[in-house]
C-alpha cells in the first residue's frame, strides 16, 4: 500500500458527465474510512440527483463553479468553497460554465452494506426542481 500518491499513480475513470481520478481508496492506500476522488466536469455537464445511502460526502471546489444541490437547497460554489452532504441525502452537481469544474469528493465510510450510488433524478421532487441532463445509456 502507498502512503503517498503521485499523479502517475492515481486510478483514472470516466462517466458520461466527467472524468475522475481516484486518489484514496482501499486498493491505492488501504483506506478504511475515507475515499477521495478528483472530478473534472466540462462546461454544461452534471451529476444528476443521486444519493449515497451508507456514506456522507464533502464536495470541495478546486476550479470553476458548481451549482451544488443538497436536498432542495442549491448554492453556487466557487473555488475554495464546499458542501457537506449527509448520508442518504439527494444531491446533484451542475457545471454552469464557462470554465471547467474541478472538485474533490471525499466520502466516508469506505465500506457500506448499502449501494454506493442510487439515482433519483427521475423521481419527484428532483425531476421538477432541476430537470436531468440525459446521457446515452442512462
Amino acid at each position: 500500500m502507498h502512503r503517498f500518491i503521485t499523479a502517475a499513480e492515481v486510478q483514472h475513470g470516466s462517466f458520461p458527465w466527467c472524468t475522475v481520478e481516484w486518489m484514496s481508496n482501499p486498493a491505492l492506500v488501504g483506506a478504511k474510512d475515507l475515499l477521495l476522488v478528483r472530478a473534472t466536469f466540462p462546461m454544461g455537464e452534471a451529476h444528476n440527483f443521486h444519493r449515497h445511502p451508507g456514506r456522507e460526502e464533502i464536495i470541495y471546489v478546486l476550479e470553476g463553479e458548481a451549482d451544488q444541490w443538497v436536498g432542495r437547497e442549491v448554492r453556487r460554489l466557487k473555488a475554495g468553497e464546499m458542501a457537506h452532504i449527509p448520508k442518504d441525502t439527494p444531491h446533484a452537481t451542475f457545471n454552469p460554465g464557462p470554465a471547467t469544474l474541478k472538485f474533490l469528493a471525499i466520502l466516508s465510510p469506505v465500506e457500506s452494506a448499502e449501494e454506493f450510488t442510487v439515482d433519483v433524478f427521475d423521481e419527484e421532487p428532483w425531476v421538477t426542481l432541476r430537470p436531468p441532463i440525459r446521457y446515452p445509456g442512462g
